[in-house]
């Protein structure tokens, strides 16, 4: 099992221009130190991880007494976004089986930059967490176990994400997994995003009210579940204007707004959606990524390769179960129910 441990995670601007609460790092100690004992109890006996400048996996470690493995990657830490993609890269090629990973939705998009082709365990440790999920880090190290060790199958404990691909002169340049945005501005900068008359077009992979970020205003315009095939593109107005509807969507954690809807469109798998202003920013799950000089041909696509995900109650009702699979094993499965996620 790999452990990807962001330390900077929880910790952005929102916390200023909106009203996000900072995920500390000894509080990621914890939760790591639960999901060690976690693996430990599933039967997982070697562990790699991702150096951090914090040392948040060797913290843990202390005063715990381990029969498992548990060692670093041999990597050297920029402290970016980047150690995240080279960690995941590198734990696929040493064989990880799963990939538990603590941070928000940045996070899991960096991860998912390295390799979609290991499971994620995603534990919630950041700002918008609609890609991961809050839950006990005991539970977390179970589920990602059983997953690792095979004890559970993979076609039914974990389920499909959607990506989406930023194309840029027809070269995918990039990856979101819940949402990307065309953000009328030029610069980076604090990379976080709360002025909504600046985002013109969005694109997601899902769109739930109860979410929080740019992919809620998603919820906000539609009645029934987004369906597993498709995606949404909402273009969107300035706050003044007159056109289309108005929503209140949570567009940051406690920042509550009123956003302009001027058209709504369902997307399939594989369809591409235009981008047709520049100079611009792409922001990618909420944080303004890519700039995008003038004259460029920009273009975002649904992509149904993402990372599958760790269904962490179906995957404890099956390693309780621990039968072999079999057609009328099927049949109790269907019993508990399937996914709640929608990704």
């Amino acid at each position: 099992v790999g452990i990807i441990a962001n330390p900077a995670s929880g910790k952005d601007i929102r916390r200023l221009v909106a009203h996000g609460s900072v995920f500390d790092n000894i509080e990621k100690v914890n939760i790591v130190r639960r999901i060690l004992l976690g693996l430990e109890a599933a039967g997982v006996d070697k562990v790699l991880y991702m150096p951090d400048y914090f040392g948040i996996v060797p913290r843990a470690l202390e005063n715990v007494h381990l029969k498992m493995s548990v060692e670093p990657l041999d990597m050297y830490c920029e402290g970016t976004q980047d150690d995240s993609t080279l960690a995941a890269r590198l734990l696929a090629e040493e064989g990880a089986r799963c990939l538990v990973v603590l941070g928000g939705d940045g996070t899991n998009r960096a991860v998912a930059k390295g390799s979609v082709s290991v499971p994620f365990m995603s534990v919630s440790t950041g700002t918008n967490n609609i890609f991961p999920c809050m839950v006990e880090g005991t539970i977390a190290g179970m589920a990602a176990g059983y997953v690792a060790t095979g004890r559970v199958p993979l076609e039914y404990a974990t389920f499909p994400a959607k990506r989406l691909d930023v194309m840029i002169d027809g070269e995918a340049v990039d990856l979101a997994l819940v949402d990307a945005a065309l953000y009328d501005d030029i610069f980076l900068g604090s990379k976080a995003i709360w002025d909504m008359d600046k985002v013109k077009d969005l694109v997601l992979t899902q769109a739930k009210p109860s979410n929080i970020g740019l992919s809620s205003v998603g919820g906000m315009v539609i009645d029934r579940p987004m369906p597993q095939e498709k995606g949404l593109h909402i273009l969107l107005g300035p706050s003044d204007s007159n056109e289309g509807f108005v929503v209140t969507a949570p567009v940051a954690p406690g920042l509550i707004k009123p956003v302009r809807v001027l058209e709504v469109n369902e997307i399939s798998l594989g369809e591409e959606v235009s981008f047709d202003l520049s100079p611009a920013v792409i922001a990618l799950d909420g944080e303004r990524e890519v700039e995008v000089l003038p004259g460029k041909k920009v273009s975002v696509r649904l992509n149904e390769n993402g990372p599958r995900v760790v269904d962490i109650e179906m995957t404890m009702w099956l390693a309780v179960q621990n039968k072999d699979w079999s057609p009328a094993a099927d049949e109790e499965v269907s019993f508990y129910g399937s996914s709640s996620h929608n990704a």
